[in-house]
């Protein structure tokens, strides 16, 4: 790519075909394929990629996180997904009142032909023994669910897009954005870009990278959510527990290595887009959450963390470009579910941002380049 020296003759600009601002796994997934058809510059703020929500999300690939179009999403996703992760048992639990929700997930199991099994109690705690009887009267057993490695997928992502002439930038904390003649301009700490085509997959911050463009922002809510890690009890060997979750509101665990769990209540706290922290009251939450519905005391606190999850107001994805800004590009809004649907999101993104065919399979599921559209929000 071309480096050319600006009218100040200050600043020297790299231009590229497209520039992708944010390295989570929307914006480097995208990028990977977009490099093969153009040259690409990802623009990321911080000093590594996946530094933010990416970097901070547990990763588990399942059904039972989303709604329709997020879990066609996932089930397109699941073959290239079993590449960089690895087989690992969901356990979804029911109390007696939550029956008929757990009815509805095991239908959803089956329509995306699962490998999967309703089971009683005495089942569940066969394989999640710490459980208590009050916290389920029954449960569904998925068999190929998929702890993923998020490291793996965010750098194999990063080596396709330099081995196809790519770039990823970090330190290039986004400052200005301005039209230039046919295409943008992008001021940041790390220099300045330009292309005709600029994909704002900016996370948490997506409106506010818009707003900096002169674009209608699309509403994006980040929400916090925080994760708990503690001591398995002593001498107790649990990497073979399944990932256990609620199916309404409750709480998450599931095995980190042969003696630590992690855990999370859910929450979804509103949040401004920033360096997220977890709070105390959610950590004693999460903690309680455990407790009550387990026989595991959670006597100290090992670590916890907590990421911004971004949502448009139906909670699907946001892909395509901008009406009112020729060449701004969405690709925001991925939830709680960036890594376990960018396989097919990311084939789609490109597909819409290269103007070629809409995905055959992802057709065949019912989904269309409207079905994730901003214009569906007014943008």
């Amino acid at each position: 790519m071309a480096k050319v020296r600006a009218q100040s003759g200050m600043v020297r600009m790299e231009r590229a075909d497209v520039l992708v601002v944010g390295g989570g796994i929307a914006g480097l997934s995208l990028a990977a394929r977009l490099a093969e058809h153009a040259q690409v510059v990802v623009l990321e703020g911080e000093s590594a990629p996946g530094y933010h929500a990416s970097g901070r999300s547990v990763a588990f690939a399942h059904y039972g996180l989303g709604n329709g179009p997020v879990r066609d999403l996932t089930a397109l996703s699941m073959g290239e997904l079993a590449a960089r992760g690895s087989v690992h048992p969901a356990l979804h639990i029911a109390s007696a009142d939550q029956i008929a929700a757990l009815d509805a997930l095991e239908a959803v199991h089956r329509h995306y032909g699962c490998d999967c099994t309703r089971v009683g109690l005495e089942e569940a705690r066969a394989l999640m023994p710490a459980l208590k009887p009050e916290a389920c009267a029954a449960a569904l057993v998925d068999h190929a669910s998929l702890k993923l490695d998020t490291h793996a997928m965010l750098q194999a992502h990063v080596a396709s897009l330099k081995a196809a002439g790519g770039r990823l930038v970090t330190g290039a904390r986004v400052g200005a954005i301005a039209r230039e003649g046919n295409g943008w301009r992008v001021e940041t700490s790390a220099g300045a870009f330009a292309a005709p085509l600029l994909v704002n997959a900016g996370g948490a911050w997506a409106d506010a990278i818009a707003r900096m463009a002169g674009v209608q922002p699309i509403g994006i809510q980040p929400r916090r959510r925080t994760v708990i890690s503690f001591a398995a009890p002593e001498g107790e060997d649990v990497s073979r527990w399944p990932f256990t979750k609620t199916v309404g509101e409750g709480f998450y665990l599931l095995p980190e290595g042969r003696g630590q769990l992690l855990a999370s209540s859910m929450d979804q706290t509103p949040s401004e887009p920033c360096d997220a922290a977890p709070e105390e009251l959610d950590i004693a939450i999460a903690a309680d959450r455990v407790e009550q519905a387990t026989s595991l005391p959670i006597r100290r606190i090992s670590h916890s963390w907590a990421g911004l999850r971004s949502f448009a107001s139906d909670e699907l994805p946001v892909i395509g470009a901008a009406a009112d800004a020729p060449g701004f590009f969405w690709c925001a809004g991925q939830g709680g579910a960036g890594f376990q649907t960018a396989p097919a999101l990311s084939r789609i993104a490109a597909a819409a941002a290269l103007g070629l065919p809409f995905p055959e399979d992802a057709a065949a599921a019912g989904l269309s380049f409207t079905t994730f559209s901003p214009a569906r929000l007014g943008a």
